[in-house]
């Protein structure tokens, strides 16, 4: 009888399969370790306005811009000559208006210390909220003519110069 022919075993050669699931498997595991590290390390705590030296200071020099920037827009009239783009300019000052007001609120809390004396505190944010709504209520069409609005711009306009009084010692 014959010999059946010689075939070689095939030599196992190293090859990428070997470590890549492996190398997968310690890829998923670091994975899931950040995924799991991120969701259990604590919430960084959000940064507050840190005590000033001179709290009034800070308040008067911020209700100080805000004043200038409200006075100045809310005081300006249109040219005469503009024929038919008055109503237009009229309502971009207006616009202006209440920008400044809002913005004014916005600004005048912000610029607020923590350690700010508590009645200087309140009356800023008293007429940070009269602002916005006056200007708010500007923007959703109500007139300065309505009691509700004539009763803010009156509130605004006495601690406005309370603010300023204080401001002026």
């Amino acid at each position: 009888m014959s010999e059946p022919p010689y075939y070689p075993v095939p030599v196992a050669r190293p090859s990428a399969a070997r470590w890549i699931a492996p190398l997968a498997l310690v890829i998923a595991l670091l994975a899931a370790g950040a995924a799991g590290w991120s969701l259990l390390k604590p919430e960084p705590k959000p940064e507050t306005p840190g005590a000033v030296a001179d709290p009034k200071a800070e308040v008067c020099g911020a209700f100080k811009i805000v004043s200038e920037a409200v006075s100045l827009r809310t005081n300006i009239t249109p040219p005469t000559d503009l024929g038919p783009a008055t109503a237009f300019a009229t309502e971009a000052i207006a616009a202006n208006a209440r920008l400044a007001m809002a913005g004014g609120a916005s600004y005048l809390l912000e610029k607020l210390p923590p350690n700010t004396p508590a009645e200087l505190a309140g009356d800023v944010r008293s007429l940070a909220d009269d602002l916005n709504t006056i200007a708010m209520s500007a923007l959703a069409g109500v007139s300065n003519d309505t009691p509700d609005q004539s009763s803010r711009l009156r509130s605004a306009e006495a601690t406005s110069k309370k603010i300023a009084s204080v401001c002026k010692q």
